[in-house]
């Protein structure tokens, strides 16, 4: 492996301990520090001197998932599904989404309080590690849950949210009760204005 890799992990947009108590400077730590750059890390082995090295990320998470290329795909989907996951965070968050976000949440769900008690308990419902994603899908959102590494961007889909289930996640401060994790991060730590920045 050469020294000038070419997928390298992202700053935080944040301090590691600027989300606390939502989310710990020791879960910072392990899960950006330690997991996020792991998957930067194998993802650079495994692409070296293949056609992927030249790709963008993204494309390398549609093409790897299309051409069934499972540990490429693993890698690069999680290295791009985390960035995401950090950027849609700030410190104290926004309450509640406005403007055309706001709009498409109470069209598409009823709500905010029902969009959160669905995103919950789609969270809660995959089974052992994944991701519960809010999906646009035209006019409307969707809430999909997907397992492992899958993103909404291999089927096709425009994820503009994103949150971890899996266990690294969350099991320091939390421990196995991952519907407090997701509701508190839901109300406390995303930046609803980034995700409606995600809009098409």
């Amino acid at each position: 492996m050469s020294e000038n890799k070419k997928f390298s992990l992202p700053a935080l947009p944040f301090g590691e301990s600027d989300l606390s108590p939502t989310i710990s400077s020791d879960t910072i730590q392990l899960h950006y520090g330690k997991h996020h750059q792991a998957y930067f890390n194998m993802l650079n082995t495994l692409a070296e001197n293949t056609k992927y090295n030249e790709m963008s990320l993204e494309e390398v998470v549609v093409h790897s998932f299309k051409d069934g290329e499972q540990k490429i795909f693993n890698n690069a989907s999680q290295a791009w599904n985390h960035i995401l996951y950090w950027d849609q965070m700030k410190p104290g968050g926004s309450n509640i989404p406005e403007g055309q976000l706001h709009t498409m949440i109470e069209e598409s769900f009823g709500n905010f309080d029902l969009f959160k008690d669905k995103f919950i308990k789609t969270s809660v419902g995959v089974f052992g590690s994944g991701w519960c994603w809010l999906v646009q899908n035209e006019s409307k959102l969707e809430i999909l849950g997907l397992p492992n590494g899958e993103n909404p961007m291999a089927h096709g889909k425009h994820a503009i949210m994103g949150i971890d289930v899996w266990e690294h996640a969350y099991y320091l401060d939390y421990k196995n009760v991952r519907p407090n994790y997701v509701k508190a991060l839901l109300e406390n730590s995303i930046n609803w204005s980034f995700v409606q920045d995600q809009l098409k």
